[in-house]
């Protein structure tokens, strides 16, 4: 059995001046939810839209299922299965109808194609809905579809470009539901999301990407346990004093502000046995703390620790991106 489905080595790639990929290398092994974790115009499109064969190679070195990407793009397209960022499905097509012509394009036989679209149907709880024009089915009915059209061909690699994205949170959570039953019959998951609670809760391993470059990577609670520390959330009577007292603190390794009338402080140590102290101090400064709430380190908090802002900074796609998803 190969160590990794997905070998990615050196990959960069530019759009005129701009480098929207760069220098790009991980590794995803067979099985895995792999998550691309990101702000708008980090790249992540770019990096899928390449390993998906829907942009060329460049610079660097893909190996996806055994295939190498710049030499057999076709045999890559065999073995993959796609759902793009936005809605492809033909509006004025049925359920299975969607389905079995994708299987048609691929060629599969026509017992083997009703075989898949029944179970595919099934799959993703869309019975009711089999003989449904995709124009009446609501917006997470889509992407259900779209995962089950991804689904077919049974790919080694699934990949997923925020495929979450616009759902309410219910739908949202019912769709990891889905997408953990598919990865759980042996189909590997590639997934780019800049939702911090769905790389988390999905994913075996993260690789945060951040203008287009991977700034960090590993299983989610080892890059949150990485930070060591604790994390303190403030309002007090006089913020602007309270963050000097606490900076002269040996104990407290940061402190920022956090929203319109807070603060959060990052402890070094047990937070427990540290935050009596503090507020020992303040008390005795003559701060008076309003609000506290104590947590441990998430993914929020790592990608400010490697980025220095929070992913909901992130500006309008760049024009790399936007190019990226048009091609």
């Amino acid at each position: 059995m190969q160590d990794e489905v997905i070998l990615v080595e050196g990959l960069t790639h530019r759009f005129d001046d701009l480098v929207a990929v760069d220098d790009v290398s991980f590794q995803v092994h067979p099985g895995e939810i792999f998550s691309f974790l990101g702000p708008n115009g980090a790249g992540k499109s770019t990096v899928i839209n390449v390993l998906t064969t829907l942009l060329p190679i460049q610079e660097g070195e893909v190996v996806i299922a055994g295939r190498d990407l710049r030499r057999e793009p076709d045999r890559v397209r065999e073995a993959i299965g796609i759902v793009f960022q936005e809605v492809t499905l033909d509006r004025d097509m049925t359920v299975a109808e969607t389905l079995e012509f994708h299987g048609r394009l691929y060629g599969l036989p026509r017992a083997e194609r009703r075989e898949r679209v029944d179970e595919l149907v099934a799959l993703v709880e869309l019975e009711a809905k089999r003989d449904v024009r995709i124009k009446f089915l609501s917006g997470g009915m889509k992407r259900r579809l779209e995962i089950a059209r991804g689904l077919m061909t049974r790919p080694t690699v699934l990949f997923l470009d925020e495929p979450t994205i616009g759902l309410d949170p219910q739908t949202r959570s019912r769709m990891w539901d889905y997408l953990r039953g598919v990865n759980r019959e042996g189909t590997t998951i590639f997934l780019t999301t800049h939702y911090m609670d769905e790389a988390d809760q999905l994913s075996n391993r993260i690789a945060i990407m951040d203008n287009g470059r991977i700034i960090t990577e590993g299983r989610p609670f080892q890059l949150k346990n990485a930070l060591g520390q604790d994390l303190v959330y403030l309002e007090t009577d006089d913020n602007a004093r309270t963050q000097a007292v606490l900076e002269a603190e040996p104990v407290v390794s940061g402190v920022r502000k956090k929203g319109a009338t807070g603060l959060l402080v990052t402890i070094s140590r047990d937070g427990l046995r540290i935050l009596p102290r503090l507020l020992e101090v303040l008390r005795l400064g003559g701060i008076t703390v309003t609000g506290i709430n104590m947590k441990k380190p998430s993914m929020d908090d790592v990608f400010m620790h490697h980025t220095g802002r929070e992913i909901r900074e992130e500006g309008p796609e760049s024009a790399g991106a936007i190019r990226s998803r048009r091609r």
